[in-house]
């Protein structure tokens, strides 16, 4: 914990391109001061640690924030996940209205996701046929397995490898907001709980 900011921390910390005269100014008025030299360089030193250990703990947070961020992600997700199965294979419902604070939920179904992953088998050969962005182009690969027929595609199918990837994306379910209107509802939903 910080106990003390000097006046060199906050030049620090406040200084921008453009406003360095200040700044050299006044480092230089810490060095000609009648302080002895230790100090001189305990005082610059310390100013620059604590800028540091700012950087440090800012980073620290923000990593923190981040892994709570793909946590809280990651449990709305299987939420909402949960809950639509619970409503279709247990209640048979699809869509639950409601009148207070949100519209509806609705369950969104169960989708496949389909793509292909271009395995290069000859890296060279590839490069030698012209698929070429200092690495071989996928993009144009993809393109030409669309648009080009099998035989025109002969040569290049020695050189790689297309397997096709399926993604299940499973149901769940999708809060449907109501439309900003006047209104004299509360936004407020109590359930009470009877503990027994």
């Amino acid at each position: 914990m910080e106990l003390k900011k000097y006046r060199l921390q906050s030049e620090m910390e406040n200084l921008k391109q453009g406003n360095e005269e200040w700044f050299k100014d006044y480092v230089r008025g810490v060095l000609e001061s009648n302080k002895p030299y230790f100090e001189k360089a305990d005082y610059i030193a310390y100013s620059i640690n604590q800028i540091s250990n700012k950087i440090d703990y800012i980073s620290n947070e923000i990593k923190e924030l981040q892994e709570l961020k793909k946590s809280l992600n990651n449990s709305k997700e299987l939420a909402m996940q949960i809950t639509a199965s619970i409503l279709t294979n247990e209640y048979g419902i699809s869509k639950l209205e409601s009148g207070v604070a949100i519209s509806s939920i609705t369950v969104t179904p169960e989708k496949s996701k389909t793509s292909q992953v271009i395995t290069i088998k000859n890296e060279q050969a590839v490069l030698g046929l012209g698929y070429v962005s200092f690495i071989p182009d996928y993009g144009a690969i993809e393109v030409d397995l669309v648009k080009k027929s099998k035989a025109e595609l002969k040569e290049l199918m020695q050189f790689i490898e297309v397997n096709t990837i399926t993604e299940t994306i499973p149901e769940k379910i999708k809060i449907n907001n109501k439309k900003a209107v006047n209104s004299t509802k509360s936004d407020e939903i109590i359930i009470e709980e009877n503990v027994a």
